[in-house]
């Protein structure tokens, strides 16, 4: 990329147990780099669509976990360095087991305030234990995250994305994840796909700071331009187009789609994506530096 980065960005998958991932931490922070911790939820696969048989949000709420939880805080708090944490990530899309549809719904006469649909209440206030287990083992380490997708279906007016949030009193940072299409699919660039959501996603709170947390693009030339998606988007961010949004990271990565076809989503698929890349993140705009109290929020 040319630029060093801020975080490092991973998923702790509770597949074994829900376990702080202490070697991933210890390795990442000695590169001087802060962890950037995606508790997930799922004791079969990240992203299997449907209730986890065993992660529940009620069951998280009801306190069933919260020995492994304990420990995890405790963790944590010994290695006493910076350290950024979401749970749910993605959570109004319904690839995401803390997704309403999993957990309720609409319904609104099953759990909670009767005013309120169940689904994405049980995920708010399964986010709002979990912060509460932390503060109360004197976690001051971790910035908390809530994280949401700009496209997550079902669309629904009940999985809006307000709907999930635990509030200002618990969050931190309030990010998003912007994807291109797939191979072959309609084209949609970055901005495109943020106009339409820019609004929702900024009224979550009026106070937090934003970020996109994870944008990329396929590299397909039938299906459109990468670079240029790339240069949209930075060129976007840095000419103030989303004034709020204070810090970026692209997901670098290539995976299967369910069809067999692949999505190379790395900045160097292609020279001319690489060079569009570097080019933008070269620009002074974009900094190296992480603040983490109150007054540099």
């Amino acid at each position: 990329m040319g630029k060093l980065i801020v975080w490092g960005y991973f998923s702790n998958n509770w597949i074994e147990g829900i376990k702080f991932p202490e070697a991933s931490v210890r390795i990442i922070h000695e590169e001087g780099v802060i962890p950037f911790i995606r508790m997930i939820p799922c004791s079969i696969y990240e992203y299997k669509r449907g209730l986890d048989p065993v992660y529940t949000m009620q069951r998280i709420i009801d306190g069933s976990f919260d020995a492994e939880l304990t420990g995890w805080a405790e963790a944590a708090k010994r290695d006493n360095f910076p350290l950024i944490v979401e749970f749910g990530t993605e959570v109004n899309g319904d690839w995401s087991p803390g997704n309403g549809r999993w957990n309720g719904g609409a319904d609104m006469n099953q759990y909670g305030d009767p005013n309120l649909p169940d689904g994405p209440e049980r995920f708010r206030d399964a986010y709002r234990h979990i912060i509460d287990l932390f503060r109360a083992q004197g976690v001051k380490n971790i910035s908390w995250v809530f994280h949401v997708d700009a496209q997550g279906p079902p669309e629904e007016a009940w999985n809006s994305m307000t709907a999930y949030y635990p509030g200002d009193e618990y969050i931190d940072w309030i990010g998003i994840s912007i994807f291109g299409p797939r191979p072959g699919g309609e084209w949609q660039t970055f901005t495109e796909i943020l106009d339409r959501s820019y609004l929702e996603f900024s009224a979550i709170s009026t106070e937090k700071p934003l970020a996109i947390l994870e944008f990329g693009v396929v590299d397909d030339s039938a299906t459109g331009d990468k670079a240029a998606w790339i240069r949209d988007a930075l060129e976007s961010i840095k000419n103030g187009r989303y004034p709020r949004i204070k810090a970026i990271s692209y997901w670098h990565e290539t995976w299967k789609n369910d069809d067999g076809t692949l999505s190379n989503l790395r900045i160097d698929s292609s020279p001319e994506a690489l060079e569009a890349y570097r080019e933008e993140i070269a620009d002074s705009f974009f900094l190296r530096n992480a603040y983490f109290s109150d007054e540099d929020n």
